[in-house]
């Protein structure tokens, strides 16, 4: 709605000072022609807003003028409330700061919206951690918290994954990325992107050095590209293997990433429960199987599916069955001894 806009556009300028008109359009999903019409109903409303045009130009209002108003909706308010528990937050050390901020939100909410909110914050929750994650290794997140908010160069001594040395990297940092539960360090190293899990850096030094950011390139950009290039891995291996239905969906929890498509139904198999029955509720009855495809950067990862025991076969290819063959006898071997005393 067009008051909506004038206000987004009032609430914009105060937050930034001048933004270009081409900014605008394209925050608020309209042309530039409707941005200039909105300015001028601003200014028509008493609002001291003025165009400057030029390279540098842009929108913006007259030093010193603020507004108090607020102009949130009951669904802005309540999204304010629906909060990160024990996450983000604490680790940065900003939960007291964040229940004083919402306090004073709560304020300054029109009367009619404050019920809502309220519930809204009591009745929703988010938990950020995945099931069954155990305990995370602890992270110090203040030296990193001051070199991205001090645009300083950061000297790391990093411990990469399966290694026991550490490493020492000086590092541009873009900012801190928390996901799933799990906090990274986006920098440039080098020139090029890299990912440095906090709970893995050792220590952190702040340098005198200002930051060496590439130009123009946001946090945003370079989490986005860092994680395609995590996600979009080639796979080494493609793997083929049946499992139990009664387990498809602990499986499908579990290997998560690995999956390259949904589960398929087992040839000749019927889905238990299209009879009406689910299974053991017959003598004799037994779950069905379905088949997964996954994939994996070496064949040795694929013993990762010996959790599911005989829940599981892998069914090709071969290589991949030599090396749960392999495993089966090594784990046989060591089940048959006698226990050590």
């Amino acid at each position: 709605m067009k008051s909506d806009r004038l206000l987004s556009i009032l609430l914009l300028l105060q937050t930034r000072g001048r933004v270009p008109a081409g900014e605008l359009a394209e925050r608020l999903e309209v042309s530039r022609r409707t941005v200039y019409r909105d300015v001028e109903a601003l200014s028509a409303a008493g609002v001291p807003v003025y165009a400057e045009r030029g390279r540098h130009g842009g929108i913006a209002l007259l030093p010193g003028f603020r507004t108090d108003v607020t102009g949130m909706t009951a669904d802005e308010a309540r999204a304010l409330f629906i909060l990160a528990a024990e996450g983000a937050h604490t680790a940065l050390g900003l939960d007291e700061a964040l229940g004083s901020a919402l306090r004073k939100v709560m304020a300054a909410l029109p009367a009619p919206h404050r019920p809502a909110a309220e519930l809204t914050g009591r009745r929703i929750l988010v938990d950020p951690d995945r099931w069954m994650g155990g305990p995370r290794p602890s992270a110090d997140l203040d030296e990193l918290q001051s070199a991205v908010l001090t645009d300083l160069r950061l000297r790391i001594r990093y411990r990469h994954s399966g290694e026991t040395r550490l490493r020492t990297y000086t590092v541009d940092p873009y900012g801190l990325v928390a996901k799933a539960g799990t906090w990274y360090l986006v920098a440039d190293r080098r020139g090029a992107p890299q990912l440095f899990r906090a709970d893995r850096v050792a220590s952190a030094t702040l340098t005198d050095a200002p930051v060496r950011r590439r130009a123009g390139v946001e946090l945003a950009e370079v989490w986005r590209q860092l994680r395609r290039q995590v996600e979009d891995r080639p796979a080494g291996v493609r793997v083929t293997a049946r499992i139990r239905r009664d387990r498809l969906d602990l499986a499908v929890r579990i290997l998560g990433g690995a999956l390259t498509g949904p589960p398929r139904e087992e040839p000749g198999d019927q889905p238990s429960g299209e009879t009406g029955d689910e299974p053991g509720d017959r003598p004799g009855d037994e779950p069905g199987w379905a088949v997964i495809e996954l994939a994996y950067p070496v064949v040795r990862a694929v013993r990762q599916l010996l959790q599911f025991g005989d829940s599981l076969e892998v069914l090709g290819p071969p290589e991949a069955r030599h090396v749960m063959a392999d495993a089966a006898a090594a784990l046989t071997a060591v089940y048959a001894a006698d226990p050590p005393p």
